[in-house]
């Protein structure tokens, strides 16, 4: 669980995910501008589009046309009377934040990674954290995408297919542009604790997680302490000892093995959203990660319940667990979106770097997690069917007529969309 580095390495040559569990079927095409690349949309028969490759299945394979955004003109347009960045889709968290804080200007939420393309994460519905805050992809006020027949089409907050189009996981087209809303800037102080009792987690959830503007609790569900990190409003008061716990003496990695090199500053040092909401910092840029991941969102309410489930889980999922993190995140309308309509509960998994020996633990989470109500990530290892997962997205057939009504030909579909959304 390191920082994100580079992944595509150019025209020609065959791309891997950041994890490396996947090597794509198709060579990489760069187009260097918005036309080129709606005549490659216009005349490939399927159409696939990578962004920083940190999903861990096959949903931007292709065998057909792999295309990367990367290589169009770079935008980060800032409006600072409409509050809101245009920025083209290739760009990654880290090279828009900084622009935006040297105008005063933040998002309202930042993932673990400032190395992901905003538009990859947007599609897939990463999410940040925080018990009011909403996910990446509902800061998008506007979108432009690549429709099969080569065209671009912009929907925008407030049509009628919009809120079907930001989480779309490539299926309606090629994403080239986004708008996304801003707010003032603001400071975060982060402070971790050691030794919180595991307990705690359920007793006293509601206090845990409404104590910053962003919490994340560490655990792998056997030891019986938990790290929590806190992300707080800069000024705001913590205390040395609490929930059972103390202030770490150090730098801390979610993994305890870990060194704290590549984490965001702790120790309550006051800094910039940018700078102290991603767990990584910027600047260290490892070129791929070891390990696997799965995420299910349960609904706020089935908490505590959940935290039972995973503890009676731990010693089976022990041996090719890493780490563990639970977060929160505000409900959102987006249709795909794994907090649409409910407050949620994200529970994260890194595992290591052996698909045949995850993939039963993962059968086995699912089996005590999907009862409760969970949603798998769609850019993470599941093993769930398209009948289950058409049980816990509610808008999933809404999203299958949207995107025939874009793509009636099935450009932009492959395997991964055959077998999930057929």
């Amino acid at each position: 669980m390191q920082s994100c580095g580079g992944l595509l390495e150019g025209v020609g040559q065959m791309a891997k995910n950041w994890a490396g569990n996947v090597t794509f079927s198709a060579e990489v095409r760069t187009p260097r501008t918005v036309p080129e690349l709606q005549e490659l949309v216009r005349l490939s028969d399927h159409v696939r589009v990578l962004g920083s490759g940190h999903s861990f299945n096959r949903i931007a394979d292709t065998d057909g046309t792999l295309v990367s955004v990367a290589g169009l003109p770079r935008i980060a347009a800032i409006d600072l009377g409409d509050d809101t960045v245009t920025i083209s889709a290739g760009l990654r968290y880290g090279e828009v934040t900084g622009a935006l804080q040297d105008e005063g200007r933040a998002l309202h939420n930042l993932g673990s990674l400032p190395h992901i393309s905003v538009a990859g994460a947007c599609s897939t519905g990463t999410h940040g954290s925080g018990d009011t805050n909403r996910p990446l992809a509902a800061a998008v006020s506007s979108i432009t995408f690549i429709a099969a027949d080569g065209e671009l089409v912009t929907l925008s907050r407030g049509d009628a297919d919009f809120l079907g189009s930001v989480i779309s996981l490539g299926a309606l087209g090629v994403t080239v542009e986004l708008q996304l809303d801003t707010q003032p800037t603001f400071d975060i102080s982060q402070v971790v604790y050691d030794g919180v009792p595991v307990e705690r987690l359920g007793a006293d959830f509601e206090e845990i997680f409404a104590s910053a503007y962003s919490v994340s609790a560490f655990t792998d569900w056997v030891d019986p302490d938990v790290m929590i990190w806190r992300k707080l409003h800069a000024g705001t008061p913590y205390e040395p000892d609490w929930m059972g716990g103390h202030l770490a003496d150090g730098g801390r990695h979610p993994i305890k093995a870990m060194p704290a090199d590549f984490a965001t500053l702790q120790g309550g040092v006051a800094g910039p959203w940018n700078e102290r909401l991603p767990h990584f910092r910027l600047e260290f840029t490892p070129s791929n990660g070891e390990e696997l991941q799965s995420e299910y969102f349960v609904p706020r309410a089935a908490a505590a319940e959940a935290f039972e489930v995973l503890r009676s889980l731990g010693q089976v999922m022990a041996p090719v667990m890493q780490i563990s993190e639970v977060r929160t995140i505000a409900a959102d309308e987006l249709w795909l979106s794994p907090s649409q309509g409910r407050d949620s509960v994200a529970l994260h998994f890194t595992w290591i770097q052996d698909e045949t020996a995850v993939r039963p633990v993962v059968a086995a989470l699912e089996e005590a997690l999907m009862p409760l109500g969970a949603r798998p990530h769609w850019g993470k290892v599941f093993t769930a069917d398209a009948a289950a997962l058409r049980e816990c997205y509610p808008k999933v057939p809404d999203f299958i007529e949207l995107a025939a009504k874009y793509d009636p030909d099935g450009k932009f579909r492959n395997d991964y969309l055959n077998t999930y959304l057929p």
